[in-house]
């Protein structure tokens, strides 16, 4: 007999067969604390995303807003809105926002706890456990919906240490860490992934935080929310997982913090999990400070490129550009001076052709080349 599932803890069977889904990140969006809604916004495998709940840029298409690119995502005021506009209650409502504290505050409660009210499912990517709460809990139960903790670790004793099966993944694998938390490492990665499969590559992408599992990720851990002695060995584990469900020609896997970061260091674990060939650094060059550390100096690229070499066994294959606050003809600038100074291929991938990350990756491995078999396309 199956062991009993607590209704805290939700199934696939037991969620919504629908896959609408409204995110809230009042305040936030396009900004560092909304990357959960700027990402979900960008791609999502799992959810059909609606709307996006953001008072302050009501009426903007949330593409238009990111990228300059329309995608026919709307930014809407409220909930209230958000329903009308679906002109049905969407099955999910997604907290997109990503403070560095990891709690809510009283005003974003609310909204959750009315999306409840109004029978939409809860998908929560904080450090706060809603199912936890007594609140979010009874207002759960009562209108027969599911609160999805996503950061929540397996049980200890599902957990895995660091194991040593990492050395028998005979494919590359590629880390894309940053200087930086929130500086773009998940977009790189998940663009570099879909360049890569549609030149004909294999390439599997490996998830270590909250948004690139609420996308719809395969394989990938909340790494931030998990007991250090148990991290580098599940980043092995995915790694591992990944190759051997998907045989791929190339793994990519997404970073975390940074190496140098104070606070945000489980750059270390994925370093040491998964033991990459090659490693992206993506960089915000007129980024002064650290996003939620403003007492403390952004490192160089230089820097963290000399750290992440002197830490692992590995070598770093290019650099990528956040391009926040900078002009077009400023990222250009800052793409030449880079290459001059690092002597590797610098690219800003969601300004400059996909082409530039993915020939990033071929001069690095040239042996993927064989398995390329079209041009991207422009």
């Amino acid at each position: 007999m199956l062991p009993s599932v607590p209704r805290s803890e939700p199934t696939a069977a037991s969620l919504p067969s629908g896959t609408t889904a409204v995110v809230y990140c009042e305040g936030q969006f396009g900004q560092q604390d909304g990357k959960t809604a700027n990402g979900l916004v960008r791609h999502s495998e799992r959810y059909e995303i609606l709307s996006v709940i953001d008072s302050t840029l009501a009426g903007v298409d949330g593409g238009l807003h990111l990228d300059g690119v329309a995608n026919g995502i709307a930014v809407l005021a409220d909930l209230t809105e958000a329903i009308a506009f679906a002109g049905r209650v969407p099955d999910y409502l997604i907290c997109g926002i990503a403070p560095a504290s990891g709690l809510l505050s009283a005003a974003q409660r609310v909204v959750l706890l009315e999306g409840i009210a109004r029978g939409m499912h809860i998908i929560n990517g904080l450090h706060e456990f809603l199912n936890d709460d007594i609140e979010f809990a009874a207002a759960a139960l009562l209108a027969d919906v599911t609160i999805t903790d996503v950061r929540r670790p397996k049980a200890k004793q599902d957990l895995h240490q660091f194991s040593g099966r990492i050395f028998d993944v005979p494919c590359p694998r590629i880390a894309v860490l940053g200087t930086d938390g929130a500086i773009g490492k998940r977009t790189t990665a998940t663009l570099l992934v879909q360049s890569l499969n549609a030149r004909g590559i294999n390439a599997v992408l490996v998830g270590t935080g909250q948004t690139t599992l609420i996308q719809g990720g395969r394989y990938g851990v909340a790494l931030d929310a998990m007991v250090p002695q148990f991290c580098s060995g599940e980043v092995e584990n995915q790694v591992v997982a990944a190759y051997e469900g998907e045989h791929p020609d190339v793994i990519v896997v997404e970073g975390q913090g940074a190496l140098s970061h104070p606070a945000y260091l489980t750059s270390a674990y994925i370093l040491r999990g998964s033991r990459p060939a090659g490693v992206i650094v993506q960089h915000a060059p007129k980024r002064t400070t650290l996003g939620d550390f403003p007492m403390l100096p952004m490192p160089t690229v230089a820097s963290e490129i000399a750290l992440i070499e002197a830490f692992a066994d590995t070598r770093v294959i290019g650099v990528t550009i956040n391009h926040e606050h900078m002009s077009d003809a400023e990222v250009g600038t800052v793409i030449d001076e880079y290459e001059l100074e690092l002597g590797m291929p610098v690219t800003d991938p969601l300004t400059r052709p996909l082409e530039r990350l993915v020939d990033m990756v071929l001069r690095a491995f040239p042996a993927l080349e064989m398995s390329a078999t079209a041009p991207l396309p422009h």
